[in-house]
């Protein structure tokens, strides 16, 4: 039996974080290692473990150096900054990374990349295995459906604080891939006022914000007389932690590189 792979959690005490950790415990081939949390957390110095019922040595720790020593992966979904922070660390002790943080800019991408020479590396906007098959869809839609409009539609949580959510930015770039355009060129971030008539060529987004909305996207294909939509909910994290340590499983395997979900799930 071969030993288990050992997991390291960043942003532990929050709702991804818990998730992930619950995931980690009950997977059976991963153990937890590590648990980071940012400077002035009041989860600082606390048990990752206790609320699951299984407290034991472990600490959440804003020192990354002691919280990634020995670890195998780290799973990441911060901040962007944070995770900068974190992915220097993981390069220097080598150990590889899962990150489902969204909202980089493209210098901060250009960063991500550079780590990826020297480190395997998952990316993804979304973990979902059903979000990544929808990807796939939707790439064969945009190639049949060729003059149709596409409206992407999201909602998400109060407390997401980057929008469109990088899924949807995801979405919207498989579509624009697929019919030869790239989203800078066609996207409209949501429409106010006298906008005129709508430029057949554009992918619109539409952004809602409210409650506790795991996460909703609908990709609309309207035509005449005839309307198309690929839809994925939510209705909890759970998805996203277990492709989380699919993704762990995979990158652990891996040479450095930067890889997203299609190559963990062989899409």
């Amino acid at each position: 039996m071969s030993a288990p792979l050992k997991i390291v959690v960043a942003g532990a005490s929050g709702r991804m974080g818990r998730m992930l950790i619950e995931a980690v415990v009950a997977s059976g081939d991963c153990v937890l290692t590590g648990a980071l949390e940012v400077a002035g957390s009041p989860a600082l110095g606390s048990d990752p473990l206790a609320a699951l019922g299984r407290p034991g040595g472990l600490r959440i720790t804003d020192d990354l150096r002691a919280g990634l020593a020995g670890a195998d992966v780290l799973i990441d979904f911060t901040r962007p900054e944070g995770t900068l922070a974190h992915l220097a660390v993981c390069r220097e002790f080598g150990v590889r990374a899962v990150i489902g943080t969204t909202g980089f800019s493209d210098a901060q991408k250009a960063q991500i990349a550079e780590h990826a020479r020297h480190l395997a590396i998952v990316m993804a906007p979304n973990m979902s295995l059903g979000v990544n098959v929808v990807l796939k869809l939707l790439g064969v839609a945009a190639r049949a459906l060729d003059g149709y409009d596409v409206e992407v539609i999201e909602a998400h949580h109060r407390h997401k604080v980057d929008a469109p959510s990088g899924t949807a930015l995801a979405m919207g770039e498989a579509v624009a891939r697929a019919s030869g355009r790239t989203l800078d060129d066609c996207a409209v971030w949501g429409r106010h006022g006298v906008t005129g008539e709508r430029d057949p060529a554009s992918i619109g987004f539409a952004v809602v914000r409210g409650g506790d909305i795991v996460g909703e996207h609908t990709v609309l294909f309207a035509g005449s007389g005839e309307c198309i939509e690929i839809t994925h909910k939510s209705a909890s994290r759970v998805n996203y932690a277990q492709g989380s340590l699919r993704a762990a499983r995979f990158v652990a395997a891996q040479p450095p590189g930067l890889y997203g979900m299609d190559d963990v799930l062989g899409l």
